[in-house]
């Protein structure tokens, strides 16, 4: 179990690392190019919802049956459902459109009057991006334990969303303080949920978990991706690169996972 905590650790803190990796695109560039993050994010919901549905439920429902396998998956659906109501909706659009208006000059007088504004949306935003970081984390060492693939594939999904996220509390905070440590700062903590969230779990279960429990709480984390998916990483999705392009790199997405799913399947 010890080996395994040490994997679930280090493949969640490339969900954290990428969050800061977000946040570097905003210190280098104070205007990112959305619609690309946009294609991001619909690639990265692509590759969630592959795994959500092809992988973890499909694997509930084969080991533990079809009802028990659906309870679990809609458990997980309303335990985020929970959980999103204390997440604020992350967008870097507004603030994005901001800076430019204060680039052109145009918009000096009302960056200064909602500077405060802006600041404390971003550290609601890193709040709520944090809230729903800890369940991702939850998510990596679960599937970690089931095998070193499911726990790759669900890190590296998560890995892309996080980068978005980076953008969407990082962004803000400069556009508020002009200063690029404390954007970095906030939006690195945020990320960084993610390991405490393996950390927490990893003690709450026992070292031997039942096979069965295991892929119930497995089935569980694919309600929970597919409901983080369908409504957080779509919406932003649409919102940044248009609908049409964002379909397409879901679809893309889920192409490539489902290659990933045939390779790994030959290689075992």
């Amino acid at each position: 179990m010890d080996s395994q905590i040490l994997v679930a650790l280090a493949l969640s803190f490339v969900g954290g690392f990428s969050t800061s990796a977000g946040a570097l695109l905003v210190i280098l560039n104070p205007t990112p190019n959305l619609k690309m993050l946009g294609l991001l994010q619909g690639f990265a919901a692509g590759l969630m919802l592959s795994i959500s549905f092809f992988d973890l439920a499909h694997n509930a429902l084969n080991s533990i049956g079809f009802l028990r396998g659906n309870l679990w998956f809609f458990a997980g659906v309303l335990f985020f459902a929970f959980i999103v109501n204390f997440i604020p909706e992350p967008t870097a659009t507004a603030e994005a459109n901001n800076i430019q208006k204060d680039d052109d000059g145009s918009g000096k007088d009302m960056m200064k009057k909602h500077r405060r504004d802006v600041l404390f949306s971003g550290i609601i935003t890193a709040v709520g991006i944090s809230l729903h970081n800890f369940p991702e984390g939850m998510a990596v060492f679960l599937g970690s334990l089931k095998g070193l693939r499911v726990g790759l594939n669900l890190a590296l999904a998560i890995a892309l969303h996080n980068i978005p996220e980076g953008v969407a509390v990082a962004l803000p905070v400069y556009f508020a303080t002009q200063s690029k440590w404390k954007a970095f700062k906030l939006a690195s903590l945020s990320g960084f949920a993610e390991p405490l969230g393996v950390v927490i779990v990893a003690y709450l279960f026992p070292s031997s978990l039942d096979p069965e429990i295991l892929d119930g709480l497995l089935g569980s984390v694919g309600g929970v991706m597919a409901f983080l998916t369908l409504h957080e990483m779509l919406p932003l999705a649409f919102d940044y690169a248009g609908q049409k392009q964002a379909v397409k790199a879901v679809f893309f997405g889920m192409a490539f996972m489902s290659a990933r799913f045939v390779t790994n399947e030959e290689n075992f």
